[in-house]
């Protein structure tokens, strides 16, 4: 038990890592002369390297085991990325600063989730995915919001990067002291390594799956993480105090959210009509927001809240995943429907960053809105695509 806490404290900064931007994103902007491409980029980053690292991941866990993959990396990606986010002079440094973060944060929550998977029976995959990511969320998202803010303006945004940049060091060293791997499963090391994705790809019911899991984190990591900030500031004007506060109402909703989603599959004994219509919802709350970009900000962090709580799905539909993966590919499997998630939240941000800057050239509020349009139109489609998976209830 101490292993999972400590990789529990890993997982809180791991989502920190994902969500501090939008509190900064207006300092780095005035200080570093940074606009919404860069910061698309930069956040795009962060989902990037850590969805390319996916399937090594996957790879290790199988092989090495989680202590040795989660230790190693997570002390050497996020304590160094986050010193090198720090020190940063320019857009440049940024970006290379979150792409070493999402390095080290790759193994995190995939080293748990093997855990999970190994040492439990599968109805229970879900409840204990989503308790962690639950938990997660509420900690790091909400110590990303007004607790950072103030961090910021006692420290600046470069000393708070350096102290976390220690903190991630100490928790890897935690790691390696307290983790206990798995006995290995016989045959994991002996298949045909990353040719064994295309074959779990092909699984009956599986490519809907990955569709949904693609598209379904875009919105809620995108608008958390990063837009939501600029939001308040472009087109309301807020400082950092406010901002801070907002966030922590998307954080809070987001959190929540997942605790509820934990156990609705055994509630309701179906996956597929648990992710379909909370999707669908998600999808249209971005198709309102997009409809209405310079709402109040009252309405327009009530909305945020929404999507944060009726997008958090992400441990269902992995557990949806999960039932149909055998013993021996657990770890390749998960981290290949991790790479998707985060993949498509790498892209979309990168994407978002572009039209952000040109269509809110000349009115924030309209680059604003194509955003929104963006997460409702490929959310929407992923939904449809969704339709065609086979449900795999918890019960059978």
């Amino acid at each position: 038990m101490a292993g999972i806490g400590v990789m529990a404290l890993a997982y809180v900064l791991s989502q920190f890592f994902r969500s501090f931007l939008a509190v900064i994103a207006p300092q780095l902007s005035v200080e570093l002369g940074v606009g919404p491409a860069e910061l698309g980029r930069a956040f795009g980053a962060w989902f990037l390297a850590f969805a390319i690292m996916q399937l090594p991941v996957g790879l290790a866990l199988d092989r090495l085991g989680p202590r040795r993959t989660a230790a190693a990396l997570f002390g050497l990606g996020a304590g160094g990325g986050a010193a090198l986010f720090a020190a940063a002079q320019g857009g440049t440094g940024l970006i290379a600063g979150m792409a070493l973060i999402g390095f080290g944060c790759a193994p995190v929550l995939m080293a748990t989730l093997y855990l999970f998977a190994r040492r439990y029976e599968p109805a229970r995959f879900a409840f204990l995915a989503s308790t962690m990511v639950a938990a997660g969320t509420a900690l790091g998202n909400l110590g990303a919001a007004a607790p950072m803010a103030m961090a910021v303006e006692a420290f600046g945004w470069r000393g708070s990067m350096g102290g976390l940049a220690v903190a991630s060091v100490v928790v890897a060293a935690l790691i390696l002291i307290a983790l206990r791997d798995p006995p290995r499963v016989e045959g994991a090391a002996d298949d045909a390594g990353l040719a064994e994705l295309f074959s779990i790809a092909r699984l009956p019911g599986f490519w809907p799956i990955l569709a949904l899991m693609a598209a379904s984190y875009m919105a809620p990591a995108g608008l958390r993480g990063l837009w939501m900030g600029p939001w308040l500031a472009d087109v309301h004007g807020l400082g950092d105090e406010a901002i801070g506060v907002a966030t922590t109402w998307m954080a809070a909703g987001m959190a929540a959210g997942a605790f509820l989603y934990g156990p609705m599959d055994r509630w309701l004994n179906t996956r597929k009509w648990v992710n379909l219509p909370g999707n669908a919802a998600t999808a249209a709350l971005c198709a309102l927001f997009a409809a209405i970009p310079a709402a109040s900000a009252g309405l327009g962090t009530a909305l945020f809240a929404a999507i944060g709580f009726i997008g958090s799905s992400y441990a269902v539909i992995m557990a949806h995943g999960r039932a149909l993966l055998p013993a021996r590919v657990v770890g390749r499997g998960v981290t290949l429907m991790n790479f998707t998630a985060m993949g498509g939240a790498g892209l979309a941000q990168i994407a978002t960053g572009e039209l952000a800057a040109l269509y809110g050239a000349a009115d924030p509020a309209q680059g604003y809105a194509a955003v929104f349009a963006f997460y409702a139109a490929t959310l929407g489609v992923a939904c449809l695509v969704y339709l065609a998976s086979r449900d795999a209830p918890p019960r059978g």
